[in-house]
C-alpha cells in the first residue's frame, strides 16, 4: 500500500523550518529544542524534545559532522550522512512533514538539510523510567523480581529475553489522533491462532480516540466491549515470566507504551485464579496451594450469601449446624449489616491505596479496634457478621487477578439482595444466572469456563491440579493454537 503524503517536505531548508517552528510550537514550548547548524558549508537544522534526547549520542554525532566534506561526498548527501557519518543503530528517513512533528514529539531528533527533502530521524530518545522493581500486585517467594515498565520497548524486551524464538513477532501500531500511543501485539507466529491476532490488528486499526489517558484498559473496552459484564475478558500482569509463559502457550500479548501491565488475551475464567507462585513449588505444594485458593474466592462469593440464607431460615439447618445464625440480632437487619459492612470495606480499601505505606499499619489499628469494635459493642454489627464479612474479604484479596476479585464482589452483593428477596429461589435462581452467564461468555473464540464447559477432561485435570511440567506438553485447545503441541 502506497503511503499517502499529508505535508511533503521541501528541498528549501527555510520552508522547513518555518512550518515546524509553527506546528511545533517552538517559541511557546521550552522543552523543545531547535538548532541551526552548518558543516562543510552545508546549513542543517534540528529538533527534539529536550526530555526524551540522549546528550551523549547527539553530541556525537555532531562531532562526526563536523569532520564532514561536502566536497568529497558523491551522490546524495543524505545517503551518504546515514552509511557513514551518523553513528547510530536506529535511522530513517521521512519525506512527510506531519510525520516528522508526530515522531520528534514521540521522541525522536529530526535532522534537516538545506537542498533535500528527505529528512533524517535519529531514535536517540531515552524516557524517564523507573528501574524494573517486582509488581506489589504479583510478588512470588522463588522467581524472578524484575517487573514490567511504562516504557514499551523495555517491556518488549523483558519478554524477548525470555522468548528468544524467531517466530516472535512484536508488531507496532499507533492510536490516538492527539495521543499518537505506541502499541505492540506481541505473539508466535507459528502457534498462535492467525484469526486471533488479525482480529485484534483490525480492531486497533479501528480504534478512533483523541488519546489513551488509561492506557491498556482503554484498549481493552475498544476490542472487546461487553461494558455491562463485570467479569474480565482478559488478564493483565506486571510479570514478564507470566506473560513469556502465556505467549509460550499461543496468547496474544499488547503492550501499551505508559503502561507497566500488559494484556494477555484470551483468557478463561481459570486463568484469573492462577499464580506464578504455583509453578515455583513443587507439583504438589502448587495443587494444594491452587486447592486453597479456590476455596478462598469460592468463599469469597457464596459464604456470606449462604450463611445469610441459613441465618434467616433456620429450619433448614442439620443438626450439626445448628450453631450456625447470630445469637444477638443486633439493631441493624442483617442485610443492612451486609450493605454497610461491603461499603465499608470498599471504603477502608481505597483509603489505604490513598495513605501512605508509612501509615497503613496505623489505618489497620484504627479499622480493627476502633471501627470495628466499637460497631460490634454498639449493636450496629453482630460477631458473625464481621466473622464471615472477613472471612469473604480475605477471600477477595486472595483472587490473584485485581479485576476477578472486584467483579466477584460485585457479584456477592447482589446474591445478598437476591436472598433477602427472595430467600431460597433468590439463592438459587442467582446461581444458576451466574452459571449460565459465566458459561455463555466468550473472549473472542475462546468460551470463558472452558474446560468445564464445553468439558474438557484433560484441560480439566490442568485447571484442577498443578500437573509436573514434563507432562504439559499440549497446548490448550481453548485458544485454537496453530502448533498444539509443546
Amino acid at each position: 500500500m502506497t503511503k499517502v503524503v499529508k505535508r511533503p517536505a521541501s528541498k528549501d531548508l527555510k520552508t522547513n523550518i518555518s512550518y515546524l517552528k509553527q506546528e511545533l510550537a517552538i517559541d511557546k514550548s521550552f522543552d523543545l529544542v531547535f538548532l541551526e547548524l552548518e558543516y562543510s558549508g552545508l546549513d542543517m537544522a534540528l529538533f527534539a524534545v529536550d526530555a526524551f534526547a540522549k546528550d551523549q549520542a547527539l553530541t556525537q554525532i555532531q562531532r562526526e559532522l563536523i569532520q564532514f566534506d561536502k566536497e568529497k561526498a558523491e551522490g546524495n548527501v543524505v545517503e551518504k550522512l546515514l552509511k557513514t557519518k551518523i553513528p547510530y543503530i536506529e535511522l530513517a528517513r521521512e519525506k512527510d512533514l506531519e510525520e516528522i512533528i508526530i515522531q520528534v514529539l514521540s521522541g525522536q531528533t529530526a535532522l534537516c538539510i538545506d537542498g533535500y527533502d528527505e529528512i533524517i530521524l535519529i531514535d536517540s530518545r531515552e524516557y524517564p523510567v523507573r528501574g524494573p522493581e517486582e509488581p506489589d500486585t504479583e510478588q512470588v517467594i522463588r522467581g524472578s523480581k524484575d517487573g514490567f515498565v511504562e516504557t514499551f520497548v523495555f517491556n518488549a524486551g523483558l519478554i524477548r529475553r525470555r522468548v528468544r524464538d524467531k517466530s516472535l513477532r512484536n508488531e507496532y501500531v499507533r492510536i490516538g489522533r492527539r495521543s499518537y500511543t505506541d502499541v505492540c501485539v506481541t505473539y508466535l507466529d507459528d502457534v498462535a491462532d492467525p484469526g486471533l491476532v488479525n482480529y485484534i490488528m483490525e480492531a486497533l486499526k479501528k480504534v478512533d480516540t483523541d488519546g489513551l489517558p488509561m492506557g491498556d484498559k482503554t484498549l481493552e473496552e475498544f476490542i472487546f466491549g461487553q461494558h455491562k459484564n463485570p467479569y474480565p475478558l482478559v488478564r493483565y500482569t506486571e510479570r514478564p515470566d507470566v506473560a513469556s509463559s502465556h505467549v509460550l502457550e499461543g496468547h496474544v500479548l499488547i503492550i501499551v507504551d505508559g503502561s507497566p501491565s500488559v494484556i494477555i488475551t484470551p483468557t478463561t475464567f481459570w486463568h484469573h485464579l492462577q499464580h506464578a507462585e504455583e509453578y515455583r513449588q513443587k507439583p504438589i505444594i502448587g495443587t494444594a496451594l491452587r486447592m486453597v485458593r479456590f476455596a478462598a474466592v469460592w468463599s469469597s462469593v457464596f459464604l456470606l450469601p449462604l450463611w445469610y440464607l441459613f441465618a434467616m431460615n433456620e429450619d433448614m439447618l442439620p443438626l450439626g449446624l445448628s450453631y450456625i445464625g447470630p445469637n444477638e440480632m443486633g439493631q441493624v437487619p442483617l442485610i443492612g449489616q451486609f450493605i454497610l459492612a461491603e461499603v465499608g470495606i470498599e471504603m477502608l480499601r481505597m483509603a489505604a491505596i490513598h495513605t501512605p505505606s508509612a501509615l497503613a499499619t496505623a489505618l489497620g489499628l484504627v479499622a480493627a479496634l476502633l471501627i470495628g469494635e466499637v460497631a460490634i459493642q454498639v449493636g450496629l454489627f453482630s460477631h458473625e457478621v464481621v466473622l464471615y464479612l472477613a472471612v469473604s474479604a480475605v477471600g477477595s484479596f486472595a483472587t490473584p487477578s485485581y479485576e476477578m476479585s472486584l467483579a466477584n464482589r460485585l457479584i456477592r452483593v447482589a446474591l445478598l439482595l437476591a436472598v433477602s428477596i427472595f430467600h431460597v429461589p433468590g439463592y438459587m435462581v442467582g446461581t444458576l444466572l451466574l452459571i449460565i452467564l459465566l458459561s455463555t461468555m466468550k473472549a473472542y473464540d475462546t468460551p470463558y469456563f472452558w474446560p468445564f464447559l464445553p468439558f474438557n477432561g484433560k484441560g480439566l485435570r490442568d485447571v484442577v491440579f498443578r500437573a509436573p511440567m514434563p507432562l504439559k506438553n499440549r497446548r490448550p485447545r481453548a485458544i485454537h493454537p496453530v502448533d498444539p503441541d509443546r
